[in-house]
């Protein structure tokens, strides 16, 4: 008796109950869910199936919730050698297989042993059911050996040690026998979290702040009805595993925007988002949750000309860095404050800023990257570049008092095209001792490298700004 692979075997396991899953947003999450085993007196091998395929063998605990005495777990193993066509072949090689293949409108069946599994297998060009098994070798009844067969394989059994699931097992020794409510517990790798904002402009003073969590599960297992925690935080990992498993507090709670969404709370130095209702977070599954909803956040719009941003990366021009045309960042700029209309922590994640036009359709005026942003603090967001406003920057004179001393003066010219006033700001970055010896137009000195001009432009109205700096370094 033969068993075709196109048959599978169905496997039992103990559903999950009292599901807990917190995820972080560093690619992993934590996994608890009560099991209930029905043990004898004595030692005894139990089984999980149903755990995530890309678990952390290292991270599992079990623990007795109705009696932590009852029993010791002498061994534990996590088994993943899943049922497959290529598992199947790699551990038939050496037995008795038998292979169907067609020949124009006539079926040849070959009898014999497999000397070589196949390294590939490869569907066919039609999409039907015929594959290709590439580099196996049968040696039939009848002498003959058959190199690359295309057809249907047939094997006796199922070899020893495959299985249908990512199965844990434990080896324990019971004090009593009964049924025993277990704790299982672990980390696992391929499910993650993230923020994403909408950030919608009313007009020029205030605009509308939505977020939303995308949660991305890919570890191989679902979690029905669990209890959902979403970690904030940079938390430290020690050389956290790649790819597939095991080869491969409550202070300053502040609800969200209804019973059904997040509350949040503090815990360490991270904090801790938890959804209020059940939720099921199936494998393969992208899930979006609201997160929070603020209503008339003041924000402040600024175009700002910073020609050594990132040590002038951004502006090289006739060899010179930051010496040219520049286009005005435009930022947009709000406080994360409970009288601005927010004040909770907001975990880092995308902000989209949008603004209806005048038939009242929304536009996207671009996207921003947020870090981490605790209440109270202030959120910049650089989500384009000027069209009516534009700038250029020149160097207009430089001399060498010493090996070490050197005097330049530097020109900026500031145009506004626009049919209504603008304000623009200047930003000069300046490294080593430095000193303005004459300037056209007074700066504030914002840190010990940067000085800010203020221009207040009218409709069409061109301003220059001029100095002369001596660096010393």
């Amino acid at each position: 008796m033969f068993w075709n692979m196109a048959i599978g075997i169905a496997l039992s396991s103990a559903a999950a109950t009292g599901t807990e899953v917190t995820i972080y947003n560093q690619g992993f999450g934590l996994i608890k869910e009560s099991r209930q085993f029905e043990l004898k007196q004595g030692r005894q091998t139990v089984s999980v199936e149903d755990v995530a395929s890309m678990i952390e063998p290292s991270s599992v605990g079990i623990r007795s919730l109705t009696d932590p005495n009852s029993f010791e777990v002498l061994e534990q193993n996590y088994q993943f050698d899943l049922i497959n066509p290529l598992a199947i072949l790699n551990k038939s090689v050496g037995q008795r297989i038998r292979f169907i293949r067609t020949i124009g409108s006539q079926k040849d069946v070959l009898e014999g042993i497999l000397m070589s599994s196949p390294t590939a297998i490869v569907g066919s060009a039609d999409g039907g059911s015929q594959q290709t098994y590439n580099g196996m070798v049968i040696k039939t009844d009848d002498g003959r050996i058959v190199l690359n067969p295309t057809g249907e394989v047939e094997v006796k059994s199922i070899p020893d040690g495959l299985i249908s699931k990512p199965t844990l097992l434990w080896d324990l020794n019971a004090t009593k026998a009964g049924s025993n409510s277990v704790e299982l517990s672990y980390l696992t790798q391929g499910i993650n979290w993230n923020a994403d904002y909408v950030f919608t402009l009313n007009g020029d003073k205030d605009g509308d702040l939505k977020g939303w969590v995308t949660v991305n599960n890919q570890s191989g297992a679902t979690f029905t009805d669990a209890k959902m925690k979403l970690l904030a935080g940079d938390v430290a990992r020690v050389q956290p595993p790649r790819g597939r498993g095991f080869g491969g507090g409550a202070a300053d709670m502040a609800m969200m925007k209804s019973e059904a969404g997040f509350a949040e709370e503090s815990l360490f130095e991270y904090h801790l988002y938890t959804l209020q209702r059940p939720a099921s977070i199936r494998n393969k599954e992208i899930k979006q949750l609201s997160l929070l909803e603020g209503k008339g956040v003041k924000y402040e719009k600024k175009l700002v000309i910073d020609a050594l941003r990132g040590f002038g990366v951004y502006y090289p021009n006739e060899g010179q860095v930051g010496i040219g045309n520049i286009k005005p960042l435009v930022l947009v700029e709000f406080v994360n404050s409970k009288e601005n209309g927010l004040g909770m922590p907001l975990p880092q994640g995308k902000v989209k800023v949008y603004q209806r036009d005048k038939s009242g359709s929304v536009q996207m005026l671009g996207e921003d990257q947020i870090d981490h942003t605790p209440k109270d603090e202030k959120l910049t967001l650089a989500v384009g570049r000027s069209f009516d406003v534009v700038a250029s920057r020149k160097r207009t004179n430089f001399r060498r008092i010493s090996d070490r001393v050197v005097e330049e003066t530097f020109e900026i010219e500031v145009r506004n095209r626009k049919e209504t006033p603008e304000t623009v700001y200047v930003m000069e970055r300046k490294w080593g001792d430095w000193e303005v010896l004459s300037k056209t137009m007074a700066f504030d000195k914002l840190d010990s490298t940067t000085m800010q001009f203020t221009l207040k432009l009218k409709a069409g109205e061109v301003q220059k700004v001029t100095y002369t700096v001596r660096t010393t370094w």
